[in-house]
């Protein structure tokens, strides 16, 4: 079953309290918090009630929070080799 993968982009300091409300219910926190809702139309109208503050995406599965960190992981941008082997003729 498809969902929405909602994750807060921008702070809602300062903004209106409904606003803030909106967030709790949706439960998103801080700043990159991830949640996933099931798509049904009030989600949908909670989504677009903070559209400028979110980034929504519709994903096939919901995904764990293991499952999530795995795939917000970047690769360290190196390859360590456990092994090293002298050229041979070298002292």
């Amino acid at each position: 079953m498809s969902a929405f993968r909602v994750m807060l982009q921008r702070s809602a300091i300062g903004l209106p309290k409904k606003t803030n409300l909106v967030l709790k219910s949706l439960g998103l926190r801080g700043r990159g918090a991830v949640v996933y809702h099931d798509i049904t139309p009030a989600s949908a109208g909670m989504i677009l009630a903070v559209k400028e503050l979110v980034k929504v995406d519709i994903v096939e599965k919901k995904l764990t929070k293991e499952e999530h960190n795995i795939t917000m992981k970047s690769s360290p941008g190196y390859v360590v080799e456990t092994t090293y082997r002298k050229p041979e003729g070298t002292v």
